[in-house]
């Protein structure tokens, strides 16, 4: 089963930057809608933006608009997850996932991979 993996977590003062990526298991033909969200211990999954599959529509929680930013290179298959001027409120273990829609409900996506860790220290 194709899983999305995700990489580029760590540990960041507040202010500063990270890029998340995102990227299929195994090869696929198939292009999809891609959503990032995030979670921290005792809270529910929360929306952070999704992009669509071919790059052209982004869509933002109010959390992050204008600090972070999507975009793809579906040549290689990889989905990128811009933050900058992080917060500490941005910590959690980030998740991307696909859907065929375009979506901020967890419910509408699968392929769900393991998360990485972001920490943003104050």
């Amino acid at each position: 089963q194709v899983l999305l993996v995700e990489s580029g977590g760590g540990s960041v003062q507040a202010g500063g930057s990270l890029r998340l990526s995102c990227a299929p298991s195994e090869r696929t033909a198939r292009t999809y809608n891609v959503g990032w969200f995030r979670q921290v211990p005792g809270k529910e999954r929360e929306f952070v933006g999704y992009i669509s599959f071919s790059g052209d529509s982004a869509n933002y929680a109010d959390s992050v608009k204008g600090r972070f930013t999507l975009s793809r290179d579906n040549a290689k298959n990889t989905v990128y997850l811009q933050m900058n001027s992080l917060k500490p409120e941005d910590t959690g273990v980030y998740y991307c996932a696909a859907s065929t829609v375009r979506s901020d409900s967890p419910s509408q996506y699968f392929h769900w991979g393991q998360g990485t860790r972001v920490t943003v220290a104050s």
